[in-house]
């Protein structure tokens, strides 16, 4: 079997090494720089990439991804598309290949992608990636970039279980580009739920909060959107942006929809806690931490956001304890808050909850 990995990169070169070591089991890789003014070409090629330049003017990610492909030989049986900042960890190619002989009729692979890392280390975002696929695709999107078939391909997918890719976002790196491309997209594209839901996520980034309401508006709207939690995403992101604007009670009631539409996910709970904290309606805080917390089942989502499944939701039920005067428990929340890292807030709040009990 032959596997071909393939990239595209700018200004790399500190991601290099470590890139090449990761994915030193593929039968060749080519990387496509669209521009470098560091050493990430001299670096690369040392390393033994192939390497192709070209400068792409307007800049579009699926542009930048199908010319690379071109480059790659055509006598590969899976495609590996990856970035300068993700590694493969090790044991990929044997887990991939067990994979591919278990389905030999999947002409895509998907693997447990780790987005980010919370503070302490551990896992962050974690979702299933499918980046892997074998001839007859193509990428399109301008970003946020998905692969499309040719005409004849039968799509059929396959799960590497124990692969895993882990992204390690350079903090440095503008998100600037994001949204003129995102706009882009969803002009070529104005019926594409997906593109939707993420240009009204980057208006909200942007601190763009009308036009990030209008948006995920019409992401909700669209017949295509029908996956339950992507829609509720969408009315957090809307709860989101009336509270940051200074409207408690729209944030509030989409909160409130975003619980309704997604019941068994904790994000929508921690943010209708929020909501209600901001309020200072502490029966609605405790009602909706104590419920996020029974859901103890994290789905493999881009969804899913840490912030669901470390302190917040133990804090905030500490909080609301604390005002309806049941301190042993508000202690125990706290200590649980903080078993996630140290917070001089929630150890204060601590020191408050235990002199309370004496």
């Amino acid at each position: 079997m032959k596997i071909y990995v393939y990239a595209i990169c700018k200004n790399e070169s500190k991601f290099a090494a470590r890139f090449m070591k990761s994915v030193s089991d593929a039968d060749g890789v080519f990387v496509m720089d669209t521009g470098s003014t560091d050493d990430s070409v001299k670096v690369l090629k040392k390393l033994g990439a192939t390497v192709n330049t070209q400068v792409i003017n307007p800049f579009r990610f699926d542009t930048a991804r199908n010319l690379g492909l071109n480059y790659v030989p055509d006598d590969g049986d899976l495609y590996f598309c990856l970035d300068l900042d993700e590694v493969a960890e090790t044991g990929w190619r044997k887990r991939l290949e067990n994979a591919a002989e278990k389905a030999p009729e999947a002409t895509r692979f998907m693997y447990r992608y780790v987005w980010s890392k919370n503070p302490d280390g551990s896992d962050g975002v974690v979702f299933w990636a499918d980046k892997i696929h074998k001839k007859g695709y193509k990428w399109k999107g301008a970003v946020h970039e998905v692969l499309v078939p040719d005409y004849g391909i039968n799509v059929q997918s396959a799960y590497a279980y124990g692969m895993q890719v882990t992204h390690y976002p350079d903090s440095a790196k503008s998100r600037s580009s994001y949204l003129p491309l995102l706009e882009i997209a969803a002009r070529e594209n104005p019926d594409d739920d997906r593109t939707s839901h993420y240009l009204g996520r980057e208006y909200m980034f942007a601190g763009l909060y009308k036009e990030a309401i209008s948006e995920l508006m019409r992401h909700l709207s669209l017949k295509s959107a029908t996956w339950n939690d992507e829609r509720a995403a969408s009315m957090r992101y809307i709860s989101k942006c009336y509270a940051r604007m200074g409207n408690k009670n729209e944030a509030i009631s989409w909160a409130l929809r975003a619980v309704a539409e997604s019941p068994d996910t904790r994000e929508p709970y921690l943010q209708l806690a929020r909501a209600f904290y901001d309020t200072a309606n502490y029966a609605g805080v405790m009602y909706a931490a104590s419920t996020g917390l029974k859901i103890t089942e994290r789905k493999l989502s881009y969804i899913t956001e840490p912030d669901a499944w470390g302190a917040p939701l133990h804090d905030l039920l500490s909080i609301a304890y604390y005002q309806f005067g049941q301190f042993k428990k508000a202690s125990s929340e706290a200590r649980i808050a903080l078993s996630f890292g140290d917070d001089a807030r929630i150890q204060s709040n601590l020191k408050m909850f235990d002199e309370a009990q004496r």
